[in-house]
Parts: C-alpha cells; structure tokens; sequence
C-alpha cells in the first residue's frame, strides 16, 4: 500500500473514533458492474471501472461509514435489477433509490411495484436544465408526486439550480411528501446568487437538501473553500435537521476521495459544531431513509 494512502487511512481510521457515539450514514452513492446478466441501457457510457458493493463495503468499513443509501445509477436507466438484487444481498447495509421513467404514464404504477421489494425507499428523477427537461412542468409529473406522497416514499430529486422554481411549485402541491434536492442543486460557485432559488423552499419543513458536490462545483483544490460558502449559506437558512451529506461515491473520483468527502465534513467545514454533523452525518438522513 503507498505511504500517502495509508496516511490517509490512519487519519480517517482516527477521525472515525471521534464520532462513535453515533452511525454515520451515507445518503448518496452508486455501484455498477460489467455483467451480461444486468446489461447497461441502450447507448449509456459507463466507465470502465466497477465500482461494487464489496468494494464500497470495504470503504465503508475502513471509514466508520455504518449505513449507505444507494441511488439507482443512470448506466441502467430504469432497469432497477442490478439495485434489487444488491439490496437483497446485503439488506443489512443498503437502502435502495429507483428510478422511473418521468415520460411514461405508467410509472406511478411501476414507482408502487419497485417500492414493495426488499430495500427500495424513494425515487429520483432529473430534469435536464433544456427544453428536454421540461417534463417537470408537464402533465405527468402530478400522477407521479401523488403516489409517492400515498407510498410515503421521499422523491429525489437531481435538478439544476434553474429548475427549483418548478420544483418548487409541486412541492407547494405535495406539502406532506419528503423531497430530497440534490447536490445542492449544482448552483455555481461563480453564480452565487442563484443559490436564493433553493433557499427559498426553507420555508417546507419536508424538504432536504444534499451539501455534496462541494468537490465537483469548486474550482480550488480541497477543502474546496469557494464552494463551502454555499453550504454555510444553506446551513444559515435551513439548519442542519434539513442538510445531510454525501459522498457520492464513486462520481468524479478524480476531484477527490472518498475519505476527503468525509474528512470535509467532519472537520474541514469549520461552521459546523458537533450537534450539527451529528444531525447532518446521521439523524436528518435516518428521517427520510429509516434503517
């Protein structure tokens, strides 16, 4: 093993003991795999690396990571075999995010069909910032947020910072579903004023927010300071019981570790007092992913 990885690894190993006092959870990760019995969708551009559930068991552990949400990965589309059976191996570790396709009239049927397998909790959809995601103001997005607000099952959604004020719109017709933002909507670091679109769903007490993506959105190396400022900015309106982290796992792996998404949070985000990473690492994720 190199010297700088087994550094890295002794520093997270002792940065978990300091949070024994509760799990850490993980609400946001992927995990593929090159077999022919889960074919990829049509056309989809998958890396070449697999990124399994063993090998993200073995991050996990060596992290101090307890519990791990896993979202359906787009190299699938809306086959959500390959998640189904990795939440029936390993049900002790994982929670399940499908995917449903937002164009068919069928899909608050399949949305009711996947939920009642082993592990599935949520499901995500992503409308693109061009007139291809304009569905999201369509006529079948109501049917949708309905039967997710009658399954209980909390809606993800991956959206750009242009989108929200739409989102926002359902959200005011849907009050009582769980609505989880994203990556904090990918607002820009160098449009910071755009971030006011997502503070403005504070006022919805069921609506949460990922403060990931703090890796991909700067433009500075780690601790990623540029685009912490928008974290601080989300923590100041929402508060850390509608903020949770995330990895996102193995995404951009190239812009930084999964040990440095963590570390980030546990002590590169100097605003953050123990209370709130308890809250933001652990208690806001088990609210809308219970284990």
């Amino acid at each position: 093993m190199p010297d700088i990885l087994r550094r890295e690894l002794l520093k997270m190993a002792a940065a978990a003991a300091n949070f024994s006092d509760y799990q850490i959870i993980d609400p946001h990760v992927h995990v593929w795999k090159h077999d022919p019995a889960f074919p990829f969708a049509a056309g989809a551009k998958v890396p070449d690396f697999d990124p399994t559930p063993e090998a993200l068991l073995a991050l996990m552990k060596a992290n101090g990571i307890a519990k791990t949400v896993i979202i359906q990965v787009i190299h699938y589309k809306y086959d959500n075999s390959y998640l189904a059976a990795v939440l029936k191996q390993y049900p002790q570790y994982f929670r399940g995010v499908c995917r449903v396709d937002p164009l068919d009239p069928g899909a608050p049927d399949q949305l009711a069909s996947i939920s009642a397998q082993t592990g599935f909790h949520g499901v995500r959809i992503s409308p693109a910032a061009d007139a291809g995601g304009d569905w999201i103001s369509g006529p079948l997005m109501p049917p949708l947020w309905k039967r997710c607000e009658e399954l209980k099952v909390p809606m993800t959604m991956l959206a750009p910072i242009s989108r929200i004020p739409e989102i926002g719109k359902l959200i005011e017709r849907y009050p009582n579903l769980t609505v989880v933002i994203d990556h904090m909507a990918d607002c820009p670091v160098d449009h910071p004023a755009d971030l006011e679109k997502l503070i403005a769903l504070k006022r919805y007490p069921k609506v949460f927010v990922k403060i990931s993506h703090t890796w991909s959105l700067s433009k500075q190396d780690y601790p990623w300071t540029d685009s912490q400022a928008l974290v601080k900015r989300l923590y100041d309106s929402f508060g850390p019981k509608q903020l949770m982290w995330a990895t996102d796992w193995p995404i951009a792996k190239e812009r930084a570790t999964y040990a440095q998404r963590i570390e980030v949070v546990r002590s590169g985000m100097p605003f953050l007092n123990d209370d709130d990473k308890k809250w933001m690492m652990s208690e806001t994720v088990r609210r809308v992913w219970p284990f």
